[in-house]
């Protein structure tokens, strides 16, 4: 067990070496041709570059051998028949003879999907260094906190939908329209100065914690309800959870205007 997980570690070492020999070469050639000046502190580079190379290896194996089976194994856990039957033969038999179940049956996969889009998102180290970085530039204007929690409910509500979306078989771009055109007449009344703030919450969100869990979601999902296909119905999820947090944060940022003008008012 030890060798085979040491040979996976050594292939996933020698493809995030190739990965980024092209982001050193164009580094390379500005450094030493455009700028022409020799690279500062060269070795102190170089370790930090083989530290990199050794992070994203190892990263890379524990999602393979972690995040992406737990994600899977949770939607067809959660999916599975018996499961939903409550351990009852009746209504095993009911859902397997059905053409068509419910999408009520898949209670408890609308809650982990909440539950692990909110919790994955407090997690991100990319948006924890965006919401600190937006409270020391507004000077606390805008709580780090407020900010990381309004985040990930949008996160887990549009993994939420997006689950529900699987589990109905509707085209995702029904969904993504529709939020799009609700997001741009939010945009004309929200605060300008949250704008900027709400677009890049929904990059931020989706990196590397919360997309290989969501990814691994939807993909398990879509392979244990029946009538889905893995390639339409799998994907799809991050679009959710890239969307949602601008809504909500430019929710957040209205309703903590108005109940600051309604403060000054009294």
């Amino acid at each position: 067990m030890n060798s085979e997980i040491f040979a996976i570690l050594g292939n996933a070492l020698s493809g995030t070496t190739l990965d980024i020999v092209p982001i050193i070469l164009v580094l390379g050639f500005f450094q030493l041709v455009a700028i022409r000046k020799a690279i500062p502190h060269l070795k102190q580079k170089l370790v930090g570059l083989g530290l990199v190379v050794l992070g994203l290896g190892i990263f890379i194996v524990g999602l393979e051998q972690c995040v992406f089976p737990i994600g899977t194994q949770m939607a067809q856990q959660l999916t599975d028949l018996t499961f939903l039957a409550d351990n009852d033969s009746v209504k095993l038999e009911a859902l397997q003879n059905a053409k068509h179940i419910a999408p009520g049956v898949y209670l408890w996969t609308y809650v982990f999907a909440f539950l692990i889009g909110f919790s994955t998102t407090l997690a991100e180290p990319a948006l924890i260094a965006v919401a600190y970085k937006a409270k020391e530039i507004t000077t606390g204007a805008i709580s780090a906190w407020g900010l990381r929690i309004s985040v990930a409910l949008g996160v887990a509500a549009g993994v939420t939908l997006g689950v529900y979306r699987i589990v109905m078989g509707s085209p995702l771009h029904y969904y993504i329209v529709a939020g799009y055109v609700f997001l741009i007449i939010q945009t004309c009344f929200a605060p300008k100065q949250i704008i900027p703030l709400a677009y890049d919450s929904g990059g931020v969100t989706t990196s590397t914690v919360t997309v290989p869990l969501i990814a691994a979601l939807g993909i398990g999902l879509a392979s244990s309800v029946p009538g889905r296909s893995p390639l339409i119905d799998g994907f799809g999820l991050i679009a959710f959870a890239s969307l949602f947090p601008m809504i909500t944060v430019m929710a957040y940022a209205m309703i903590t205007e108005k109940l600051a003008k309604r403060k000054e008012i009294e």
